[in-house]
């Protein structure tokens, strides 16, 4: 008997080696391979159902009905699924975050994953793991690396169904904690999917692209090794390699504030002085702090009250996107 709604739960992630820039717009297969670690104390929680005698679907986030506007990339992202999966009708979609939505901390990464999640349960799609990611990079692009658990790695692929995420290492791989220290929790002016669209107008996206074979193996093995030394120059590398292509695209996007900058000063000095701790930006001006668990406080004392500084979370390593009842 076919399922009236579903609910489906993902957590955002944050990329160690970034996806910035797609070799295929419409498909979004990005223009590298990309890194990252789910953030299991933040979540998005959907709920999906079908409407009767419904033209057009409804979309509430956070309690709040969605306008026309604010509606139309998930359905056109619902026409992708549709002309792919052929379902009839309208959905209702009520999603709800526990963190800031378009600050850049990959709340896009976890709606799709969720949403990805509860269409392959209420349609029956009886999609393996890779064809949920493929169909939740659809939405996002990162969303696919929301899908598996722990440190996932996204491969370029060439096709739809070959572009997906897969876990590495799982969350108890390593005891690694990801402070994130909000210095603006307002809606960025230029979102991600615009960003990625003006990557190739940047000189150095190319080399940025061309490197990230080398940055993502240093990655993977750092991680799978626990080398916390090298996990940190390479995410700080890679971290202001993307941003650098942002603020020498045309026209430049420029996503740090001074808080951010002061803040990885001050990363940078606590490595120095011996405490485990590394900075990356995902696009935005919230800088995640990665850390260990044995260096959790410390980091965490070193920050409160820091100038700029309005928020903070902390998280552990998540797991996947999944159906919750």
């Amino acid at each position: 008997m076919p399922k009236n709604f579903t609910t489906a739960k993902a957590h955002p992630n944050i990329a160690f080696i970034k996806y910035w820039g797609n070799a295929d717009q419409n498909l979004r297969l990005p223009a590298n391979a990309s890194i990252s670690m789910n953030l299991s104390e933040l979540e998005t929680v959907t709920k999906i159902a079908f409407l009767p005698d419904q033209s057009s679907h409804l979309l509430k986030i956070n309690g709040i009905l969605q306008d026309t506007e604010h509606t139309s990339r998930v359905a056109t992202y619902l026409e992708s699924v549709r002309n792919l999966y052929a379902f009839q009708g309208s959905l209702a979609i009520e999603s709800h975050n526990n963190f800031p939505m378009g600050a850049g901390i990959a709340s896009s990464a976890s709606a799709f994953a969720a949403l990805a999640v509860a269409l392959n349960d209420l349609l029956e799609l009886n999609l393996p793991q890779s064809g949920i990611s493929a169909l939740a990079r659809l939405g996002s692009g990162s969303a696919c690396r929301s899908i598996p658990a722990g440190f996932t790695v996204w491969e370029k692929g060439r096709t739809h169904l070959d572009s997906f995420a897969a876990t590495f290492a799982p969350p108890d791989h390593w005891e690694l904690r990801d402070i994130i220290l909000i210095v603006a929790a307002e809606e960025k002016a230029v979102g991600s999917t615009q960003g990625h669209a003006l990557a190739d107008t940047s000189p150095y996206q190319s080399v940025r692209v061309h490197d990230a074979k080398r940055r993502l193996e240093i990655c993977r093995r750092a991680i799978l090794n626990k080398d916390f030394n090298k996990l940190a120059w390479i995410i700080e590398q890679d971290s202001d390699m993307m941003h650098a292509v942002m603020m020498t695209s045309r026209p430049p996007i420029n996503y740090w504030q001074p808080a951010s900058i002061a803040i990885m000063q001050k990363v940078r000095d606590l490595r120095k002085n011996g405490i485990a701790c590394a900075y990356t930006l995902d696009a935005g001006p919230n800088v995640h702090v990665i850390t260990l668990a044995t260096d959790q406080t410390k980091v965490i004392n070193a920050f409160k009250g820091f100038p700029g500084l309005q928020d903070m979370y902390i998280s552990n390593i998540g797991a996947g996107a999944q159906v919750i009842p």
